[in-house]
């Protein structure tokens, strides 16, 4: 899939041809897929006037120790280790008081400098080094920690969402999980990648089957995102 600058004419016909289907018409029986791009300007992906991080910038930077458990990283039994998940619901809190965070959530939060992560042996783990370990665990890593990363810049709360079948649940601004049921399922995508009409109506029947809204994220090779919303309708 390309990036807006490099859109075939035929994907850029497909994208007007879905967004004219908005318009009322008469019902029919033929289900259509209803394709929009989404401005990130607009109020659907945003930034917050506060982060969901709740940081302050008058408090004082704490940096929380953390250790890379195989396909996790394990923080320290601290308050402050502690809001991350209270106030943003990162990780899992587990019965010890530490929080158990994803490979996309520690390097997240390494890369912000509120996380030093080490490995079983006590050795310090660079940017660098952390990056390459997370993809060597999971080889799409960087693709879905771009949009693992827009997305939390931008306010949003975002988890796995593999009970779904998807990469990611993402809930509404000001929505913690618990308190509501996520909005939107999200599949990251490369530019460069390509989705039969089979996968892409399954990605999209697995949206309307959870009643969530379907984000497709697709990164270009500088990173940037662009993100499509995918849903069923009538014309």
């Amino acid at each position: 899939m390309a990036k807006k600058s490099k859109k075939s004419t035929a994907q850029a016909t497909l994208v007007e041809s879905f967004a004219e289907e908005k318009k009322e018409k008469k019902k029919s029986s033929k289900d259509l897929i209803e394709v929009e791009e989404i401005d990130v300007s607009a109020p659907v992906l945003v930034k917050s006037a506060e982060s969901v991080d709740g940081e302050k910038s008058n408090k004082k930077k704490v940096v929380v120790k953390g250790i890379l458990a195989g396909e996790k990283v394990i923080t320290e039994a601290s308050d402050e280790a502690r809001e991350f998940y209270n106030q943003s619901r990162f990780g899992i809190l587990s019965e010890s008081g530490k929080v158990e965070l994803s490979l996309l959530e520690g390097f997240y939060l390494m890369e912000k400098g509120k996380l030093s992560v080490k490995s079983d042996s006590g050795k310090k783990l660079t940017y660098e080094t952390l990056l390459k370990k997370s993809r060597e665990a999971e080889p799409n890593f960087w693709i879905r920690y771009c949009v693992f990363k827009d997305i939390r810049n931008r306010g949003y709360i975002i988890k796995t969402a593999l009970k779904f079948g998807a990469d990611f649940r993402v809930y509404d601004r000001g929505v913690k999980p618990g308190e509501d049921h996520a909005r939107w399922i999200v599949y990251p995508v490369h530019e460069g990648d390509t989705l039969t009409w089979y996968e892409f109506a399954a990605k999209n029947r697995v949206a309307h089957s959870t009643k969530k809204k379907l984000l497709i994220g697709i990164v270009d090779d500088e990173g940037d995102v662009t993100y499509y919303e995918i849903r069923w309708m009538r014309p």
